[in-house]
């Protein structure tokens, strides 16, 4: 399989959950605007996500994929399909303990996660009611996680790239028709979560039953606690939930500085995340997400020249789309911000608010993407350890950024912090990777960094002369923001690639198969 074709796929049923995501952001926007309910909803939603992110996407998939690959590759299909289903049973036990635990301890965890809320009973009340509706979320991910991982590794990548589309249906169907079914009317997005993670996981099914690899869960536990495969998956998991813990304790710590800041912060946040989320999602967990089991082939079987070569594909595709993504996302925030929520209760207040938490986020963003394909190459290694060091240092570093910014750039120093932080893991991760000697530079990195940021100067200045002022985007009626955004977007789009291809870039320079 081609790479560069697996990426457009996976970024482009990526793109598509941002479309869809966007639309369920202007929607909850127009609905529900940035105040009490929403704060309440984003903090409760935070929980079951965190955990998700931790847990399914994270510490299992790093410690599962690598394990299941080589069981693909050396073991035969019949002991590959025993893992699994020693693994799915295992996994679905913890879930429902995890599951029931979170219900029952809501109010403690919303105690935890924003403790300010306290000061309000009524949006801790709602809060608390929010998280126990919404926590099942962590056991449907978790299997879709699980059904994810061995649908890439039979490089079936587009379904589990499309599942999170249908979250975000089931929050746009919610909001949309279900809000007078409720009191308050909030708790629709609450069931529009625990609806999202059913959809998800059943779709999974039909295409895992294809490639004959449906799980089993096995009710024999001892079996399954005495498998090899199943103790050396939950050997890399306890390092590895460790590691992806830290960027999530750090959001979450986020998340209770921004408590204690005036109400709409954590709504601004959001809101900006979710932007930032864009080309995050559609390059930094796409590239992450293709490069894995391609990676955990090479070191399966000893290709450290191979290994070598397709890390340097990855960091050189980041940064040729991740830069301008970055840039474009600093230079645009308004006309962004206005056109996506500047509809209904969200203000031209909530505009220029949520424009600086976007802003402090674009400087980092390079960063949150890099970590996202640096990390596989100690990943499809088995190495853990190194990269949760590493957070460790950033987890250290984003908070005491976070109370050397917060007084003065308030909820936009807590983006900075992240996105400043995520810079230093990257910069951390690649030096490990040139130590140890996994990955060595190809030839050509002078020429091709000068012509990139030649590329992004050109950009950038088309840009800024185009823009025009802020104001102005609050005042444009919705499709006349629609007409210039979009004019924009293929502006900056037209400009950065035809320089790319005055000074000799070519798409097929960047074909890669896989292993």
């Amino acid at each position: 399989m081609n790479l560069l074709r697996a990426l457009a796929t996976v970024s482009g049923m990526t793109l598509l959950s941002r479309i869809l995501g966007f639309v369920r952001d202007f929607v909850i926007a127009r609905t529900f605007g940035a105040g009490l309910a929403t704060d309440a909803f984003f903090v409760a939603f935070k929980l079951p996500n965190l955990l998700r992110r931790m847990f399914a996407e994270g510490a299992f998939s790093q410690a599962f994929v690598p394990i299941l690959g080589e069981y693909k590759n050396k073991r035969g299909d019949q002991e590959t399909l025993l893992l699994i289903d020693h693994v799915t049973g295992i996994l679905a036990l913890l879930l429902f303990a995890v599951t029931a635990v979170g219900v029952a301890a809501a109010p403690l965890l919303v105690w935890i996660s924003a403790p300010g809320f306290t000061a309000d009973m009524g949006k801790f009340e709602l809060t608390v009611t929010l998280t126990r509706i919404t926590f099942p979320y962590i056991l449907f991910m978790s299997l879709v996680a699980l059904a994810g991982g061995i649908l890439n590794t039979w490089s079936r990548f587009a379904l589990p790239a499309f599942t999170p589309v249908l979250l975000n249906i089931a929050f746009i169907g919610m909001a949309l028709f279900a809000v007078p079914y409720f009191d308050p009317p909030v708790l629709a997005l609450g069931w529009a979560v625990f609806l999202g993670g059913v959809l998800q996981l059943a779709i999974q099914i039909p295409a895992l039953r294809r490639i004959a690899m449906l799980p089993r869960p096995s009710l024999n536990w001892r079996a399954a606690w005495a498998d090899p495969g199943v103790r050396r998956i939950l050997t890399l998991m306890g390092p590895a939930l460790l590691g992806v813990s830290v960027s999530q304790i750090s959001l979450l710590i986020n998340t209770i500085f921004a408590s204690f800041l005036r109400t709409g912060s954590v709504s601004w946040l959001y809101y900006a995340d979710r932007l930032m989320e864009f080309p995050s999602g559609m390059l930094g967990v796409a590239l992450g997400t293709i490069l894995l089991p391609s990676l955990s082939k090479y070191h399966a079987s000893d290709n450290h020249l191979e290994y070598s070569k397709l890390l340097d594909w990855g960091l050189r595709l980041t940064l040729l789309l991740a830069a301008p993504a970055a840039l474009a996302l600093a230079l645009l925030a308004v006309p962004l911000i206005a056109t996506l929520f500047h509809h209904g209760a969200f203000t031209g207040d909530d505009v220029f608010h949520t424009r600086d938490a976007l802003v402090a986020y674009s400087i980092g963003l390079l960063g949150l993407i890099l970590v996202k394909v640096l990390a596989p190459g100690f990943y499809a290694r088995q190495n853990i350890r190194t990269p949760v060091k590493i957070a460790l240092i950033s987890l250290l570093a984003t908070q005491a950024m976070n109370l050397a910014f917060i007084g003065w750039l308030h909820h936009a120093g807590l983006a900075l912090s992240i996105g400043l932080a995520a810079c230093l893991n990257a910069a951390l991760l690649y030096r490990g990777l040139r130590r140890q000697g996994v990955y060595q530079p190809q030839a050509g990195w002078p020429a091709f960094s000068f012509k990139l940021l030649a590329a992004l100067v050109v950009m950038g200045g088309a840009l800024w002369l185009a823009s025009g002022s802020d104001a102005a985007w609050l005042a444009y009626p919705l499709a006349e923001r629609l007409i210039r955004l979009s004019a924009l977007v293929g502006l900056g789009a037209i400009v950065y690639f035809a320089t790319l291809w005055a000074f000799g870039f070519r798409l097929g320079d960047f074909k890669r198969r896989a292993a």
